[in-house]
């Protein structure tokens, strides 16, 4: 459904340093940088880290998150690990299973240094 996913920044610097950090528990290679753009590229699609065009300041969505798929709450928790080492902060409940309509699922809840929601999630069996 989606071809990529791409969030503002105020410090495209920090932002490389934070997300390099963060989704190498992934998996996910080190952004290449583009001008004022940063891109993660992986075979499901690519997540992009972008100073704003029209030069005004970045801000977070209210009410938007952006999930990234872990293989098991392993990972999701060194996801989680590595997001506040590198400057991220934990938000909502820590790290565990939240079970709802759409079954039980392993959540971990950041903000990353700009302020934007993220998620790692790991679907229970």
């Amino acid at each position: 459904m989606f071809s990529h996913i791409m969030i503002g920044t105020n410090d495209l610097d920090r932002a490389k340093s934070f997300y390099d950090a963060l989704l190498a528990t992934l998996d996910v290679p080190p952004a290449r940088v583009d001008g004022h753009r940063i891109f993660y590229m992986t075979p499901t699609g690519i997540f992009s880290v972008s100073k704003p065009i029209d030069g005004e300041p970045a801000t977070h969505a209210n009410g938007g998150t952006i999930g990234f798929a872990a293989k098991s709450p392993e990972q999701a928790d060194a996801w989680h690990a590595a997001g506040v080492t590198a400057g991220g902060t934990s938000i909502e409940d820590p790290p565990g299973v939240r079970e709802g309509g759409a079954g039980k699922l392993y959540l971990a809840y950041l903000r990353d240094p700009d302020g934007n929601k993220i998620c790692a999630l790991h679907r229970m069996g």
